[in-house]
């Protein structure tokens, strides 16, 4: 690595650290959207700081986007004055709710036994706080830098990215000749370049019944009890199945490597006031909500197609049963040739400062590689970040400080090799 490069990484090791402690404390809580604009006005100013032109683009009438909780995205681009491409470094704002079983404080970003804790360390303030870092090193280093480098903070990717990098893509922020390569630091581990992930279907199924006195049933028709002849459906018939099929994509952990189904959520009858007890009813309908996940070998017209088979045999054969189906969501697999220049720039940075081969994986699930491919028919792009994957929403979520500096210098490098500047 360049002696100048190397300096000014070396010299910024504390700084990656308290950038990531700093966005940890903007409580972005995706849903509603808390902190979404402050959060990104303090990256603008970081950015513009180096040098870097900043936009913030509001996706109003996006999904959520209120007075209240608007969808504020931040974009900086910084030229470097010589002809070459443009990388782009991709990082959404928005985490999770933080949920039960937490002994620390989630916005205070912790540092303890090499870590720092708190919401969004992992997934991923700390992949976002490690790219803007190696590109404040890069800027410092004094190296002939070509083409351009930018900078994003998006929200939403948590719900979809439909307010974030889908709204900027369908604006021209993620397409040629404006940007030719993407790296969106999702924590796929320190090691591993993502080239992709699974298809995802999700879908409302609803039955439907008679609401009666719920003394008389048999005067009504359940709704509940039609929802649970599906179900039982899907254990006997669907789930053995889905776990047959088998991915030659590399995606990880291993158990995703099947055909998914997960029953999101499920609502029916009548709900009760705060303490009190819900009224005697036979429910007349029941909606569930389910999440699948398909593999690139599948084809969306065969996932919907055994779903609507179960219930056509239902609707056949039991008395009374009728159902709607309603797609909510869909989004195709997608895998970027590992010999592409984004996973191949990547994978060469991860050898050379780790000492070992990167792995290329895929995720389980989608981010917000998907808006950028199918909005912005942009391929060449891929996850790389710091976190571990299966720390991701969890209680006293972490990145480990060693993984967090090693990842900035990845970063550093890979981005020398898309510009075509020695390292």
């Amino acid at each position: 690595m360049d002696e100048k490069l190397e300096r000014a990484l070396g010299e910024r090791e504390g700084a990656v650290v308290e950038l990531t402690r700093e966005l940890v404390a903007f409580p972005t809580i995706n849903p509603p959207g808390e902190a979404y604009t402050p959060c990104a006005e303090f990256l603008g100013r970081r950015l513009a700081a180096s040098g870097f032109e900043i936009a913030y683009i509001r996706s109003e009438g996006a999904p959520g986007d209120s007075d209240l909780y608007p969808r504020t995205n931040v974009v900086g681009r910084h030229e470097t004055g010589r002809p070459g491409p443009t990388i782009h470094f991709n990082g959404h704002l928005d985490v999770v709710e933080v949920g039960q079983g937490w002994t620390v404080d989630p916005f205070a970003g912790e540092v303890r036994d090499g870590r720092i804790h708190g919401r969004g360390t992992c997934d991923m303030k700390g992949g976002l706080a490690a790219a803007v870092v190696a590109v404040e090193a890069l800027l410092a280093s004094g190296l002939p830098l070509r083409g351009a480098i930018e900078i994003s903070g998006t929200v939403d990717e948590e719900s979809g990215g439909f307010g974030g990098v889908a709204h900027l893509a369908g604006l021209g922020y993620f397409s040629k000749p404006r940007v030719d390569h993407v790296i969106i630091p999702e924590p796929l581990n320190v090691d591993r370049v993502c080239i992709g992930h699974r298809g995802v279907w999700w879908a409302e199924i609803e039955t439907r019944g008679r609401i009666a006195h719920g003394s008389m049933p048999f005067l009504g028709d359940c709704a509940i009890r039609h929802m649970g002849a599906f179900i039982q459906a899907l254990e006997t018939e669907l789930y053995p199945r889905l776990g047959e099929r088998r991915t030659a994509m590399p995606v990880v952990p291993d158990g995703a490597r099947a055909s998914t189904l997960n029953l999101n959520a499920i609502r029916a009858g009548t709900a009760p006031e705060k303490g009190g007890l819900p009224s005697p009813c036979v429910a007349d309908r029941c909606r569930l909500t389910i999440d699948r996940r398909y593999l690139i070998e599948e084809r969306i017209e065969e996932v919907e197609g055994e779903i609507r088979a179960l219930l056509d045999r239902l609707a056949a054969e039991r008395p009374g049963f009728a159902y709607g189906l309603r797609e909510l969501m869909h989004v195709a697999p997608i895998m970027t040739e590992p010999t592409a220049p984004v996973p191949q720039a990547v994978a060469m940075a991860i050898e050379a400062v780790l000492g070992r081969p990167a792995a290329f994986v895929a995720s389980p699930g989608t981010y917000d590689q998907k808006h950028i491919a199918r909005i912005g028919h942009l391929d060449d792009c891929v996850a790389y970040g710091p976190g571990i994957l299966d720390l991701a929403h969890q209680p006293d979520e972490f990145v480990v400080i060693e993984d967090l500096v090693a990842s900035m210098r990845v970063m550093a490098l890979a981005t020398l090799r898309l510009m075509g500047v020695p390292a």
